[in-house]
């Protein structure tokens, strides 16, 4: 979709639509890269996601906070064969810094308002995968830096075999990676299979990603930066399925003290 496609049809629009497109931005809009989100954010607070480096590990991540220019200081943090590292940080609160790094004023861009629930600063080496799974907010994904492999298929339940709930698991599926199903094992996921999508988001353009769709990435380049925006949306009460996961699942992981993957938030100073 171009820009002044996405442009007529707002971000109302595509949520209408209810189906993930790639927006090219235009050239004007000159986003921060490493460099720049290094010499603008260095002292910032982060946090640090890491796992072992295997897309079939089913554990969880470790998380700790630290500050983003020993991110970049530390090269094992960026080459460590046996370890996925990735940063993130919710700098909603930070306006200015959010406008800075993106190259262009998100609010009025988007028209968001008190929708906003989040607006993640990712940084992640080649290889860094996330497992299939879905969120319960729209999603709108910028590449800043780098490229990132999308694989996308429609909203399921039962279809995609998702894990137990009763762990906090509920919105990721037993199918880790939808390049590589047993069939035989998964069967209800054929025809999913059959609807997906499989993209890859370069630097300086725009993924929508719907909420509740599934979607797997993974991070091609040595270095890959990207700020996604999450957004409530009321299309949740239409999924129930998605709302009752991410209800159940937020209340199991904040009594269990679980990392219910809301990144460190930056307060504005």
């Amino acid at each position: 979709m171009s820009f002044d496609e996405f442009n007529a049809a707002g971000p109302g629009g595509l949520f209408r639509a209810d189906v993930p497109v790639v927006i090219k931005l235009p050239d004007s809009v000159q986003g921060l890269g490493r460099e720049g989100v290094a010499q603008r954010l260095g002292n910032m607070l982060v946090t640090l996601f890491t796992e072992p480096s295997d897309k079939n590990h089913p554990g969880r991540w470790e998380t700790r906070d630290i500050r983003l220019r020993e991110f970049f200081a530390d090269e094992t943090y960026m080459t460590s064969p046996d370890t996925w590292h990735r940063i993130v940080s919710n700098i909603r609160n930070s306006p200015a810094d959010v406008n800075a790094v993106i190259g262009f004023d998100a609010e009025k861009f988007f028209g968001y308002g008190r929708s906003l629930y989040a607006a993640n600063l990712w940084i992640s080496h080649r290889g860094v995968f996330t497992k299939s799974h879905f969120d319960e907010f729209e999603n709108f994904n910028i590449a800043l830096e780098g490229r990132k492999r999308f694989i996308i298929a429609p909203p399921g339940s039962r279809e995609y075999y998702p894990r137990s709930v009763l762990r906090g698991f509920g919105d990721k599926s037993q199918v880790f990676d939808m390049d590589n199903v047993d069939t035989q094992r998964y069967p209800r996921l054929v025809p999913k299979l059959a609807q997906r999508r499989d993209l890859i988001l370069e630097a300086g353009e725009m993924l929508y990603l719907p909420l509740g769709w599934w979607h797997q990435a993974e991070s091609l380049d040595e270095v890959n930066v990207n700020v996604n925006f999450w957004l409530k949306s009321a299309k949740i009460f239409r999924r129930p399925h998605v709302l009752g996961v991410a209800l159940y699942t937020y209340a199991y992981r904040k009594l269990t003290r679980v990392y219910h993957y809301k990144p460190t938030e930056v307060q504005s100073s």
